[in-house]
């Protein structure tokens, strides 16, 4: 009888013991508090898997072919925003020569492009239809 009292009595301390644990280890899980999250590459993802967002560092280029006849491109820092279709509907880079931002629309070509690089900033508005107007400086 005394033998099964100790066991009884052991058991519910083990299991005190343990419940005292399992909070204790909640508690200092929720306080760690990472300051700075380092990776190489950002990508926020919805319910079903698709990219939504990324932040990524691109390499320079020094052979792209710029729209305005340009050769090459600087290492740049770019963040995209996408739709729930997978258009990149906004995009906001940083270089070492400057900055730009593109709003997409609805629709593919629809855009607006506001480009900050250099000593000439412009501002290009296309239309669905591929109609263009540039606001140069």
């Amino acid at each position: 009888m005394k033998i099964q009292r100790f066991a009884i009595a052991l058991t519910l301390l083990n299991l005190a013991l343990l419940i005292f644990l399992v909070v204790q280890n909640q508690r200092a899980e929720a306080q760690n508090v990472v300051p700075v999250l380092r990776g190489r590459e950002l990508q926020i993802v919805d319910d079903q898997g698709r990219v939504r967002a990324d932040l990524k560092v691109y390499p320079a280029d020094p052979k792209a072919k710029m729209p305005d006849g340009t050769t090459g491109y600087p290492e740049s820092v770019m963040l995209r925003l996408y739709s729930s279709k997978g258009r990149p509907n906004v995009k906001l880079t940083a270089t070492e020569d400057g900055s730009a931002q593109v709003l997409g629309g609805e629709s593919n070509p629809t855009y607006v492009q506001i480009l900050a690089r250099g000593a000439n900033p412009l501002v290009k508005l296309v239309s669905k239809d591929g109609r263009e107007q540039v606001i140069k400086q």
